[in-house]
C-alpha cells in the first residue's frame, strides 16, 4: 500500500455568509462566483483598486458559507481589505475556524474510501462528515476539518507542509508571500492560466488594469519555477540573472519551500515573460545557491 502524508498547513480560511455574501464578493475578485457549486473550487485573485493581488484564493462553498484559503499572509491582508465596505452590506466576514490539511499521496483511494469522500466525474470538491474535500490533483487533496475530525493511522502525519508546499509550487500554483503582496497583477502570477480570472463578468475592484493586461498585451511578467540545492531556505527573495561577466537583478522569490531530507529549494519567481529558460538564477544573498527554471504543467497562451 502506498504511503500517504497528511501536512498540517499554515493556509488560513476566510468565510462569508448573509444575506448579500454572492454580490459582495463577486464585486471583489476576478472570479465569476455564479460559476461556483457545491462539487467544484475555483481559483480567485483578490485585487486592490490598481489591481495589484492582495491574495491568490482557492474559492469554495460550505454549507451557508463561502470560503476562501490562502496563506497566512494573504489571509491577513485580504480580510481587512474584504471588510472594508461590508457594514453596506448584508454579509459576515471573518478567520474561519477549521483547520486545513493537505493529504499527499500515490495513491488516496483507500483513505478518502475511509473518509466517505467521493469525487464524481466532473467534481473536484465534495462534502463529508467533518467538512469539505478539493481534489487539486490525484496525489493531492485539501481537506478543511472541524475540530473533531482525526486522522487514521493508514496516515503518516507529518509535523510542517514543506512537502505540500513543494507540490503546490511544482503544480505552478500561485501564492503569494508577504513582500509579495500588492506588488503583482493577476497575470503576473499566471492566475488567467489556471482558469481565476473571468473577462466576462461584470466589473469589480481592480478589473480595468486586468483587462487592459490581456486586451492590450501590456504584461511583460509570468511566474516561474525554480529548484535547486541549498542549505537552507532562503532568508532573502532575491535573484539574480547572468549578464556576461555582471549579475543582474532577475526577480523576487513569491514562495519557496525546503526539503530537508533532499537539501531541496523550489520556489515561484515572477520574471520577464521573454526568459530564457535554460539561464540558471543564483540567489542574490547567497550565491552559492543556484536555481534552474523547471517546466510549467500548463500553457500560458492566451486562449
Amino acid at each position: 500500500m502506498s504511503i500517504v502524508y497528511a501536512c498540517p498547513l499554515s493556509h488560513q480560511l476566510i468565510s462569508l455568509s448573509g444575506a448579500d455574501k454572492l454580490s459582495y464578493l463577486h464585486g471583489q475578485i476576478t472570479q465569476d462566483l455564479n460559476l461556483l457549486s457545491n462539487d467544484n473550487y475555483l481559483w480567485a485573485g483578490h485585487c486592490s483598486a490598481k489591481g495589484k493581488l492582495w491574495g491568490v484564493f482557492k474559492l469554495f462553498s460550505f454549507q451557508d458559507s463561502y470560503y476562501l484559503a490562502g496563506s497566512a499572509a494573504e489571509v491577513e491582508r485580504a480580510l481587512v481589505e474584504l471588510k472594508k465596505y461590508a457594514v453596506f452590506a448584508k454579509v459576515d466576514i471573518s478567520l474561519a475556524p477549521q483547520r486545513l490539511i493537505g493529504l499527499i499521496g500515490d495513491d488516496l483511494s483507500a483513505v478518502l474510501a475511509e473518509l466517505n469522500i467521493a469525487f464524481t466525474d466532473q467534481a473536484n470538491a465534495c462534502n463529508f462528515s467533518h467538512g469539505k474535500a478539493l481534489k487539486l490533483a490525484d496525489n493531492r487533496v485539501l481537506l478543511m476539518v472541524d475540530k473533531q475530525f482525526s486522522l487514521s493511522d493508514k496516515i503518516t502525519a507529518l509535523d510542517n507542509d514543506a512537502l505540500w508546499q513543494q507540490a503546490a509550487i511544482l503544480a505552478g500554483e500561485p501564492q503569494l508571500s508577504a513582500d509579495a503582496i500588492d506588488e503583482y497583477v493577476p497575470q503576473m502570477v499566471n492566475l488567467q492560466a489556471i482558469g481565476g480570472i473571468s473577462f466576462k463578468k461584470g466589473c469589480y475592484t481592480g478589473q480595468e488594469t486586468v483587462a487592459r493586461m490581456k486586451y492590450l498585451g501590456k504584461n511583460k511578467r509570468a511566474m516561474y519555477i525554480v529548484s535547486g540545492q541549498s542549505e537552507s531556505a532562503l532568508s532573502e527573495p532575491e535573484l539574480e540573472r547572468q549578464q556576461g561577466e555582471n549579475w543582474r537583478r532577475a526577480g523576487k522569490l513569491i514562495a519557496q519551500s525546503f526539503n530537508e531530507q533532499t537539501k531541496t529549494l523550489t520556489g515561484l519567481v515572477v520574471l520577464p515573460n521573454d526568459t530564457d529558460v535554460t539561464q540558471v538564477l543564483r540567489a542574490k544573498h547567497t550565491p552559492s545557491v543556484e536555481l534552474n527554471i523547471l517546466p510549467l504543467p500548463y500553457s500560458l497562451e492566451d486562449e
